[in-house]
């Protein structure tokens, strides 16, 4: 869990994605 919140702060700051798919990978990786 904890290296996928990592994994999605990183794509965040870069951009890579779009902010919902980031935000619903990070209520993935917290459930």
């Amino acid at each position: 869990a904890e290296l996928g919140i990592a994994d999605n702060l990183v794509r965040l700051s870069v951009g890579i994605e779009d902010p919902e798919d980031l935000l619903a990978d990070l209520e993935q990786s917290l459930a």
